[in-house]
């Protein structure tokens, strides 16, 4: 089993940011209950910057991929190709030591 954490960078469009935001805050405590899954934040910006910021931390790619497949999440997916100016920027990461 090897730990994996993600830093995702979700860029709205100006009029759907709102949507955006409520729609990660909706599926917060669910994600979070989810086997496997360590963290997941949801995080602003503290100047100007409207992108919203997930860092995660799930116990194995196993379990990552067990939430992308929960219907909550798919629905936030299939709104994102009409909310987000740009495809979700995602950093995959493991501890290096």
């Amino acid at each position: 089993m090897s730990e994996l954490s993600i830093f995702a960078t979700i860029r709205p469009k100006p009029e759907h940011r709102a949507e955006a935001l409520a729609a990660i805050e909706g599926i917060l405590a669910a994600t979070r209950s989810e086997p496997g899954c360590q963290r997941f934040e949801l995080n602003v910006d503290a100047g100007n910057d409207d992108a919203l910021y997930l860092v995660e931390h799930w116990t194995d790619e196993a379990a990552l991929e067990a939430h992308y497949a929960q219907v909550y999440v798919q629905d936030v997916f299939a709104a994102y190709e009409k909310w987000l100016a740009e495809t979700v920027q995602i950093v995959r990461m493991r501890r290096a030591a």
